[in-house]
């Protein structure tokens, strides 16, 4: 089982993205566009958002938009979903843009944690290759897209992976996998099935020590519905969410910070806590709060500043 202090020290890097932009890696426009999209970090994608024939030429563009954007000067983090392992295009897609020293990998299609063992020992020797620090590119793997999978997500509690970043989930390619219709119930919520997948993730996460990042919301004109989801996802637990286009960025970064009255009764939480030192147990506004009620307060304010800087 992953040690604490591991797993919170090499989940770090995530703790505080609340927004993850895709842009397809043979797109220019659309690429030039991602320093100014607003994101915590943006997801050159090589993956579904490229056509096979698209490939290498998309493989070029994010290695040189890395190369334009090494990183001690970028404004973002800057992370590339790559091909599946089961493909022979993601030993392809590491060999060309790991030189570019992405802040982090995004892994489709993880069957468990020996896909993501298997991809940070490709990291290890395409980091020694390029002379960059061992293990500084970290990974983010989708954990629900295939049907094996879903039996696997509570290993990785019990797997000690240093570059384990987080945990997030996707319902498109496992309703593909099921042979599914759809992936909606009647009133246009997931289906329990996905539920499932999804609330495994939470508390997957959670297990091994690392954020749990909430899935794209597809419409992305629906503004007051993607304000909602990302509402409901952060009260579940969720720290951050998947972005398919710019326009969502901005409602998912105020969505994922703590709101005024989040952090000035957490800083009174705070005080009560060290006026009394050594309390278990303090009565405020006619309520009794223990640790718990203390260790939620210090994430809030943690949260609050990170955001400020």
């Amino acid at each position: 089982m992953q040690a604490d202090g591991i797993a919170t020290q090499e989940a770090t890097i995530m703790s505080y993205i609340r927004s993850f932009l895709f842009i397809p890696g043979d797109s220019e426009k659309k690429l030039s566009k991602g320093d100014a999209s607003g994101a915590d970090a943006i997801i050159l994608d090589l993956e579904d958002a490229v056509a096979p024939s698209n490939k290498d030429a998309a493989r070029s563009l994010v290695r040189s938009y890395l190369d334009e954007r090494r990183p001690n000067s970028r404004s973002l983090q800057i992370w590339v979903r790559i091909n599946p392992l089961s493909t022979s295009l993601a030993l392809d897609d590491i060999a060309t843009v790991i030189g570019g020293a992405p802040d982090g990998i995004i892994l489709p299609k993880a069957e468990g944690p020996g896909d993501v063992l298997q991809l940070s020992s490709y990291l290890d020797e395409a980091e020694k290759t390029h002379n960059l620090k061992v293990g500084a590119i970290k990974i983010l793997p989708l954990v629900t897209e295939t049907a094996r999978s879903i039996f696997h997500i509570g290993d990785y509690a019990d797997t000690e992976i240093a570059r384990l970043a987080g945990l997030t989930w996707g319902a498109e390619d496992l309703s593909a996998a099921l042979g599914a219709t759809t992936n909606r119930d009647a009133s246009g919520e997931w289906s329990f099935t996905y539920k499932h997948a999804r609330s495994l993730t939470l508390i997957a996460a959670s297990a091994a020590g690392v954020p749990a990042i909430e899935t794209l919301y597809a419409d992305f004109k629906d503004e007051d519905g993607l304000r909602r989801s990302c509402k409901q996802a952060r009260s579940e637990g969720f720290s951050g969410r998947l972005a398919i286009h710019p326009a969502q960025v901005e409602i998912i970064n105020e969505s994922f910070c703590p709101s005024q009255e989040e952090v000035a009764f957490a800083d009174r939480v705070v005080t009560a806590f060290g006026d009394q030192p050594g309390a278990g147990v303090i009565a405020l506004d006619g309520k009794m709060l223990d640790i718990p009620h203390l260790k939620q307060a210090q994430k809030i304010l943690e949260m609050d500043k990170a955001f400020k800087r």
